[in-house]
């Protein structure tokens, strides 16, 4: 299918998901990264900038100026209010915790400092999405959902996800096909979880090397070491996909009936 086909695809299936919920607005997180604005630019073209709202939730002294900047005249171009919410206050809180106190430097509790910021984002989204009746619109790619790299009622809570069948690689084609700013297709992917963080670093891997991969993942890890893949890269993207399947799915219930035999 080519790229074109893509985007009419995509923005047919956002205008009628609304239509048959009976929902008109739609808000999204807007980081300056090329998943957000790719999003961003779908839901516009889908149901007009007036019924779309852009959130920006800085982490102030960590997200870098230029992203917020970026996100903000993208959101200005094509016309749709934005509203800008830091979220260094609503964390503080997080770090006064009484198990958080001893444990803000250990492994564990950085962990938990990176995904409470995704979740916090997450409230702050959908207390909007609630206030004004919108659906919240989600920015993961499905390079990123079948690696797991996002946060359970994050990054990854979301009402509809706009590009969440997209191979990366396919979200740069589309960017480029749609015109996005260069500055914002060109810069590294990353989630700003740290300084110096980018996604393919903590993936180990480019998104390229990776989606050729995920690509022929229902294959044999046989066969794709027949491809010629890296084999440490193929059994990493494998542990992956498995280790972080419960990502993608709806929490699993426990039956009533005896399982046990």
């Amino acid at each position: 299918m080519n790229i074109e086909q893509i985007y009419f695809n995509l923005v047919a299936g956002v205008r009628d998901y609304f239509g048959k919920n009976g929902f008109k607005r739609a808000v999204v997180g807007l980081s300056g990264g090329i998943d957000s604005s790719l999003t961003l630019k779908i839901a516009v073209d889908a149901l007009k900038a007036e019924n779309v709202t852009g959130i920006l939730m800085p982490d102030l002294g960590l997200t870098d100026r230029k992203n917020i900047e970026h996100a903000s005249k993208l959101a200005e171009f094509l016309k749709v209010k934005t509203y800008k919410v830091p979220i260094n206050g609503f964390h503080t809180k997080y770090n006064e915790l009484p198990w958080a106190l001893n444990t803000l430097e250990t492994e564990r509790g950085v962990l938990a400092n990176i995904n409470t910021k995704a979740r916090l984002r997450a409230n702050i989204l959908y207390h909007y999405a609630n206030t004004f009746g919108a659906l919240v619109l989600g920015t993961s790619n499905l390079s990123e959902t079948l690696l797991g790299y996002g946060t359970k009622f994050g990054d990854l809570a979301a009402d509809i996800e706009v590009i969440g069948d997209l191979y990366k690689t396919e979200v740069f084609e589309l960017a480029r096909f749609l015109h996005l700013p260069p500055e914002i297709i060109n810069k590294k992917p990353s989630a700003e979880l740290y300084k110096g963080q980018t996604d393919e670093k903590e993936l180990g891997a480019s998104y390229e090397e990776l989606d050729k991969i995920l690509m022929h993942r229902h294959e044999a890890e046989t066969k794709l070491l027949a491809r010629g893949f890296d084999p440490r890269l193929v059994r990493d993207v494998m542990h992956r996909i498995k280790a972080n399947k419960h990502k993608s799915e709806m929490p699993f219930v426990i039956t009533k009936e005896d399982t046990s035999e």
